[in-house]
């Protein structure tokens, strides 16, 4: 996926959001997570240097 069908994913998810926390959460978990993987973060807690491939 390219940077600009991130950007786009993103913006599409965040469309949807509701407010309420509870009915959001899938939603905003999976912003998160694109937006980690725009920004080539890797979780804190990863003992991984390459999330993608596990190495």
């Amino acid at each position: 996926m390219s940077n600009q069908e991130v950007l786009q994913r993103i913006e599409e998810l965040e469309s949807k959001l509701t407010g309420n926390l509870f009915k959001d959460l899938e939603v905003k978990d999976e912003i998160h997570k694109l937006k980690m993987n725009l920004n080539n973060i890797k979780p804190s807690d990863s003992y991984f240097e390459c999330v993608g491939c596990g190495s």
